[in-house]
């Protein structure tokens, strides 16, 4: 082949046709062409499929059942009972604090041979201390260094403390209107309200008003029995609040003043059903496998549950202490909610 025919090939086949090729060569280089160009197009670009591949039918898309539970609380209303070590170390600190204050200087407060003088000094004579709770302690005599008491001493009892405050206060030396002599009166006091309540007595576990120290829980008895945090199924796309503020009213009626705390849930349970259990919920057209429980956080400001308006079919409800939930609901319910209870 000559010069001029090898760079009219690589030009292109018009140009070695222009070249009066024969017949038959320009066959050959016409297939190897065509041959050229099918390969480089099914190498770069493969072929569109005209038709779709068979779709099979599946089931109904399968999920968890989505609840929230409230669980609404009343805090405590007093402070908690002291250990007896504790009780015995502030009753040390009061003493120790008297032995080592300045002297009073009553006369700075009280003018001499007055009837408020003369009561001041009775009452120091007789319990050698200028302090009205510490029992029977001089911080200035031969005995003052001791100041320490025994565990269980009637002295570290806030009882004690309490009888011995509204003594000094109630017993005066003289009546307003007899100031030309002295005489004892006593004058009523307010005593402070018992720690034990009419209805931590009785046994009342319907009402507010027992174990003040403690954190209260609303459980409910439902239909088979189970004792619970009232909750339901999350309507629609309302979130876990949202959720929580329609189950109050539902559960306890419209008479509760009630606060819930925050957006996000204390915790989470998750139950798998069994092969038994099994349940298909058609108008959601999802088959639930199980149901996830989401416990949300509320306060009780005021009010009580009116049983008659409840709407989930509860049979009865309880104020319950944590050590009290223990032992009315399921064991493996107690185990989902026992971490993110206080104690107190």
């Amino acid at each position: 082949m000559s010069v001029g025919q090898r760079v009219s090939r690589q030009l292109g086949l018009r140009r070695v046709f222009d070249d009066g090729v024969c017949s038959s060569c320009r066959r050959s280089l016409t297939q190897q062409r065509s041959a050229s160009t099918a390969t480089a197009t099914t190498e770069s670009h493969p072929p569109i499929l005209t038709t779709m591949p068979p779709v099979t039918q599946t089931s109904l898309p399968t999920g968890y059942q989505l609840r929230a539970s409230v669980v609404l609380s009343r805090p405590p209303q007093i402070t908690r009972d002291l250990h007896p070590f504790e009780k015995s170390f502030f009753l040390y600190q009061r003493r120790l604090n008297e032995r080592l204050v300045l002297p009073f200087s009553r006369y700075f407060y009280y003018r001499k041979g007055t009837p408020a003088d003369l009561d001041w000094k009775r009452k120091v004579a007789a319990r050698l201390s200028a302090s009205r709770d510490v029992g029977a302690y001089s911080g200035y005599g031969a005995n003052a260094w001791a100041d320490e008491a025994l565990v269980g001493a009637p002295e570290s009892e806030p009882e004690h403390t309490v009888q011995k405050l509204i003594e000094d206060a109630e017993v005066s030396a003289v009546k307003p209107e007899e100031l030309g002599h002295t005489a004892l009166y006593r004058e009523p006091v307010e005593r402070p309200q018992p720690r034990e309540t009419r209805a931590d007595r009785e046994g009342d576990e319907r009402s507010l008003d027992r174990e003040l120290k403690r954190t209260l829980y609303l459980v409910m008895r439902e239909a088979s029995g189970k004792w619970a945090f009232p909750e339901d199924s999350l309507v629609g796309t309302e979130s876990l609040r949202q959720a929580a503020l329609r189950i109050l009213p539902l559960a306890g009626g419209p008479n509760m003043n009630t606060w819930v705390v925050g957006n996000a849930p204390l915790g989470k349970a998750q139950t798998d059903y069994s092969a038994e259990q099994y349940v298909q919920n058609t108008a959601r057209a999802v088959e639930e496998v199980g149901k996830k429980v989401f416990f949300m956080k509320a306060r009780i400001m005021a009010g009580e549950v009116d049983m008659a308006q409840n709407k989930f079919g509860h049979q009865e409800y309880k104020w319950l202490t944590k050590d009290e939930l223990q032992k009315v609901v399921h064991q493996r319910y107690w185990s989902n909610i026992k971490n993110f209870l206080p104690e107190w």
